[in-house]
């Protein structure tokens, strides 16, 4: 198992763009202005460099923008999962239910909101990984019940991350610490995230 994001290349990425561009930035000042800038500028200006590009490139838009260019040259990168989701849940004694996704997707974040006719769920913890080339999704959230009578509950899921060519699905078991375990799948519909899913 590992991190679709590697923390080390992207680190060292920034880094080398943020010298690329303070070294130019501080080329073209001196060039403009016809006088020598002190070491001290550029260092304030590598540091300012550094801070724009790290922002720039971890902004949903912009890494969303970099993840389809990066598609377009490897195939088996792992999916851009933004968007709307709609599926459903079937409970260990074979009831099913309707649910409502919008997956939130950056580069060093995955947040999903899940919703139900009676429950709603909001992510603790996500981590994308490759399993034997197998693209997956850890998901761990906690459920709030429409009822407030009933209380709120902890659950995990494994998606297998499921590409047909024209669209996406996910799909995997899942376990809660009410001890109750079932299947949940659900299929992508829109890729906006401004939409919204829930049913109360």
């Amino acid at each position: 198992m590992f991190r679709i994001v590697r923390f080390d290349l992207l680190l060292k990425f920034v880094v080398l763009i943020s010298i690329i561009s303070a070294v130019g930035a501080y080329v073209l000042a001196e060039k403009m202005t016809g006088s020598d800038i002190s070491i001290f500028k550029l260092t304030t200006l590598a540091t300012s460099a550094s801070a724009a590009i790290m922002f720039f490139i971890l902004s949903p838009p912009i890494s969303r923008a970099i993840w389809f260019l990066a598609r377009l040259f490897k195939k088996g990168l792992y999916p851009d999962l933004n968007g709307v989701w709609v599926g459903q849940i079937t409970t260990e004694d074979s009831k099913t239910f309707e649910v409502r996704a919008i997956i939130r997707q950056a580069l060093l974040s995955t947040e999903i909101d899940m919703h139900g006719e009676t429950v709603k769920s909001v992510t603790l913890e996500t981590t994308p990984t490759k399993e034997l080339n197998q693209n997956k999704l850890y998901y761990v959230y906690r459920s709030t019940p429409k009822n407030p009578s009933w209380g709120d509950y902890i659950g995990s899921t494994i998606f297998d991350i499921i590409e047909d060519g024209t669209s996406l699905t996910l799909s995997g078991r899942y376990y809660t610490d009410r001890k109750s375990v079932g299947r949940i799948s659900i299929k992508r519909v829109s890729k906006s995230i401004e939409a919204d899913v829930s049913y109360y």
